[in-house]
């Protein structure tokens, strides 16, 4: 299935693999005339071949519009991507163009990268004004631009609203958190559970919190981040972190989450979307057309916001987070420039969309959402949304230490408190 950031960061403690045992295309030299040679590599790591499909026909609408130029496409396993990128970019040998995080919150993101003079800074103008307005400190560092994004995902609930109505549940956008529990009885009542949940795996437990604090946090407080960075707050001191980890633990005890959630992994989504014992799971919205198509329609999905609690707005966590940079030692710098404001343009954004359920950075008022975007289109159009929280947390533990710490919540050998402080102490 397909990660966005969800997926990806099921990886982010894997250990990196060494340079042998990557086959990346590798810079060519400059030629003694001075021009750069025209063919460039793209490294990303597909997870099954609707992502590989999608990342190739970037390089192949790309090379129809340039005649004579070469992108030369490099899968890299998907579960240990992040790592592997990481340390090719920190040992000088990256792949011309390769897939990246925005922001600073990932072992792969752009910030820290840009920052070491390791990224080829963007000069077209026109990329930095075609980025995001909302979200340019996921690519923007100093004034320059360093990377740009594949499209926008909403990162929520992918759920099966025709089965959970068949059997009672009722479940919409303005459904509060407390009645999302209150409900779970009944979807065991019929052998279901309400949601799976990967709970062996960091990064599932991360996003659902983060997902609640998107609505207890950073609703009310839309700049969190920056005043953590300040140190005018703490995860600890903050009651919406409370509340979000809180909600987890309730979600968990009123039977919410498929039995033995706290160590399954994403098997347990897989096979429970497939199998219909689960109506729901927490993921970005790409992952809807993913199931989709593999159950060849037969199975329709929609996306829903992770719900608030009871007396909170609930708001939809949308982010671009995903991107593509160009290694600051490329031997091609214009023909990599060119290739990344392709894949921002609107023939690029549209042309990934369509290959993986994305929302294009370019949509406008004329864009036409999928159907599975129905139950969020109000909270999106209406501006109910927020970024996804960890894009610009300091550095990668904070996150990673959030997901073990909800598990250790949910077996009992943590409390939310000392969570929020073990985060409050990665951070730094």
């Amino acid at each position: 299935m397909r990660h966005r950031t969800f997926w990806r960061r099921t990886a982010m403690l894997a250990v990196p693999l060494t340079a042998g045992g990557l086959l990346l295309a590798g810079c060519s030299s400059t030629p003694a005339s001075g021009k750069e040679p025209q063919s460039i590599s793209f490294a990303f790591g597909a997870t099954n071949n609707q992502d590989k499909v999608a990342y190739t026909s970037l390089a192949t609408g790309f090379e129809k519009k340039h005649k004579g130029v070469t992108v030369t496409p490099v899968n890299l396993p998907a579960e240990s991507y992040p790592g592997a990128i990481a340390t090719r970019v920190q040992g000088g040998n990256a792949p011309d163009t390769f897939q990246s995080e925005g922001g600073t919150g990932q072992s792969y993101s752009i910030i820290p990268f840009a920052k070491a003079g390791q990224l080829l800074p963007l000069t077209d103008p026109a990329i930095v004004s075609a980025l995001p307005a909302s979200q340019k400190e996921l690519w923007v560092y100093n004034g320059k631009a360093y990377g740009v994004p594949l499209g926008s995902n909403a990162n929520g609930v992918i759920y099966n609203d025709q089965l959970a109505k068949s059997i009672g549940v009722d479940i919409d956008a303005s459904t509060s958190l407390d009645h999302v529990i209150a409900q779970c009885a009944v979807a065991r009542a019929h052998g279901k559970t309400l949601y799976g949940l990967a709970g062996s795996v960091p990064a599932n437990n991360a996003f659902l919190t983060t997902g609640i604090a998107a609505s207890t946090v950073y609703g009310p407080d839309k700049n969190w981040n920056a005043e953590r960075a300040a140190g005018k707050v703490t995860f600890a001191g903050t009651k919406g972190w409370v509340q979000a980890l809180t909600y987890v633990k309730k979600m968990f005890d009123a039977g919410c989450f498929q039995d033995g959630a706290q160590s399954a992994g994403f098997d347990a989504l897989t096979n429970g979307a497939a199998q219909g014992s689960i109506l729901g799971f927490f993921a970005p919205s790409n992952a809807a057309k993913e199931i989709m198509d593999a159950a060849g329609g037969h199975v329709k999905l929609v996306i829903l916001p992770i719900a608030a609690p009871a007396g909170t707005r609930t708001y939809l966590s949308v982010s671009a987070d995903q991107s593509v940079s160009a290694s600051a030692k490329t031997k091609s710098p214009k023909l990599a420039e060119s290739f990344l404001a392709y894949i921002l343009s609107k023939q690029g954004q549209e042309a990934y969309s369509q290959a993986v359920g994305t929302i294009p950075v370019t949509a406008d008022e004329s864009t036409t959402l999928r159907p599975q975007f129905d139950p969020v289109k109000q909270l999106i159009t209406s501006g109910t949304v927020r970024g996804l929280p960890s894009t610009d947390w300091t550095n990668a533990k904070v996150y990673a230490d959030l997901g073990s710490g909800v598990q250790g919540i949910l077996t009992g050998q943590m409390t939310v408190e000392q969570v929020l402080k073990q985060m409050d102490s990665d951070w730094g």
